[in-house]
């Protein structure tokens, strides 16, 4: 029998016994599908800290806007259900806590105890009182009830999941009927002039900001690397039809360097 217990879902889905020696990529490394939730988990735990400060110098700010964006086609309401996957720091959490009001609810969830930590400080400060926070795993989103909630959101964290596929089913069997999922996530320039350029951006200043910032170079080329190997605008979009969504759209920002990514439950 495999060692996964669906009710303690942050024990990894993929062990030697499931999935043996099947290899998938840690960036541009192939590891054993086992061994890569421990490693981006060791990722995030170095950066938890550091991650808002480096957010804004890696985007020059501008993540901020790929963020509000995202919330205006959310078609969020006062009353709703909102699940924020791999939400960290609560960014996105601490925006739809104001629009669902008193009577709606947000739960902040991610895998990584440390950035739940950051994400859960930051909003009871904020006098988030309608947030929950909760230890959950993309892949099976096992604390959750099939069809509880109105709207999913998922913010530069479906790049790290070792089964992207496992993790969008799991996202459509939380969803209500009718409910809309987004995500939003690094993705390919459409100009190759721009392609160029931001290559040489990325593994340039983002491991020497890490280094100077966080201490930390390497877990900074692992994000470099992860972007690059993320599924494209396409590819995503029919992972998502394959998973049941409809009505299947994406939004490029800054020329594709960033897309926003939307599907509905039927």
């Amino acid at each position: 029998m495999p060692r996964f217990n669906p009710k303690d879902d942050i024990n990894n889905p993929h062990t030697p016994d499931t999935d043996g020696l099947e290899e998938t990529h840690f960036g541009y490394k192939k590891v054993k599908k086992a061994e890569k939730q421990a490693k981006v988990a060791d990722v995030f735990t170095s950066v938890a800290k550091k991650y808002d400060i480096m957010n804004d110098l890696m985007s020059f700010g501008i993540h901020r806007l790929w963020k509000r964006y995202t919330i205006s086609l959310s078609g969020v309401r006062a009353g709703q259900q909102v699940l924020d996957i791999a939400g960290g720091t609560g960014d996105l959490a601490k925006a739809f806590s104001r629009e669902v009001g008193r009577n709606g609810r947000v739960v902040l969830s991610d895998i990584n105890a440390a950035m739940l930590d950051v994400g859960r400080e930051r909003l009871i400060n904020a006098g988030c009182n309608n947030v929950d926070f909760v230890l959950a795993n993309a892949e099976t989103l096992s604390p959750f009830e099939d069809e509880s909630f109105d709207l999913l959101t998922i913010s530069f964290g479906l790049r790290n999941v070792t089964d992207k596929d496992a993790a969008l089913r799991a996202m459509y069997r939380v969803l209500k009927p009718g409910g809309r999922l987004l995500i939003l996530e690094f993705s390919k320039p459409i100009f190759e002039p721009l392609s160029k350029a931001y290559d040489l951006y990325s593994f340039t200043a983002l491991p020497l900001m890490g280094k100077i910032v966080a201490n930390d170079s390497e877990s900074y080329q692992y994000l470099a690397e992860s972007i690059r190997m993320h599924p494209d605008q396409q590819t995503l979009k029919g992972m998502m039809e394959n998973a049941g969504f409809v009505n299947c759209d994406y939004h490029n920002l800054t020329a594709g360097i960033v897309a926003v990514h939307r599907g509905f439950k039927k």
